[in-house]
């Protein structure tokens, strides 16, 4: 189990900085620490076997057993995310952070699966799982006008999702390369809606709400996820 880390963090592929390592939640000290935050409590080193079998139960039908996701269920691809992001994600579905707002439909259905998993431990091991994915490219669905995305992105994502949308840890960013650009656009909306980011002790959410909320229009958002789409 080791040998894998090791060799995940040595090559490293579109989306992510290391895969397959889980981390803690979305908080970061060095490079390392923060693509594996030490896990707190009694929780163990992730074990990505054990992840399988969570993810296969608890996850699949929503998500793809490549957790590519799935267009008729609004869910993300998975398998292009950090571990230490997609812990962070469940951390706040199980702490109310999301997926609480009557009016976010998809929330209200993946906070239950989050509360499902019983302990840190499954949270560490499902996303070392998750991470190891090497599922399929995303197939670009959303008609925007690219090069109009380009000149947004570089103005309000770049400095905080990097200039390859590939995310940085030292900001806390998911990378955005690989998702569902159809998924971008839906998020972007729910943070502009304040279905995401509204609650005060969401640090990383309140900061990205602010983002969406510059741009002032859905083709706005579609533009920079029909740009996003074409990153490699």
């Amino acid at each position: 189990m080791e040998g894998m880390y090791l060799k995940q963090m040595s090559h490293p592929r579109p989306g992510r900085l290391t895969r397959g390592l889980l981390a803690g939640g979305v908080g970061l000290l060095a490079v390392a620490s923060v693509a594996w935050p030490q896990p707190s409590g009694a929780a163990a080193a992730p074990n990505p076997v054990k992840g399988k079998v969570i993810f296969t139960k608890t996850c699949v039908a929503c998500h793809g057993e490549k957790a590519q996701g799935k267009r008729d269920l609004n869910s993300p691809a998975l398998h292009t995310q950090e571990p230490w992001y997609l812990a962070a994600q469940l951390q706040k579905f199980r702490s109310g952070l999301r997926g609480v707002d009557p009016k976010d439909a998809g929330g209200l259905v993946m906070r239950p699966m989050a509360l499902s998993l019983p302990d840190e431990q499954a949270v560490l091991d499902v996303a070392a799982y998750v991470s190891s994915i090497e599922g399929p490219p995303a197939t670009p669905e959303v008609k925007g006008d690219a090069q109009a995305g380009a000149a947004t992105f570089i103005k309000v994502c770049a400095a905080c999702h990097g200039d390859g949308a590939r995310g940085r840890p030292d900001l806390k960013t998911p990378a955005l390369v690989g998702q569902n650009d159809w998924y971008v656009v839906l998020q972007l909306q729910k943070f502009k809606q304040g279905l995401r980011g509204a609650d005060l002790k969401d640090a990383t959410g309140a900061q990205m709400r602010a983002m969406a909320l510059t741009l002032t229009s859905d083709v706005a958002m579609k533009d920079v996820a029909a740009y996003i789409a074409r990153l490699k």
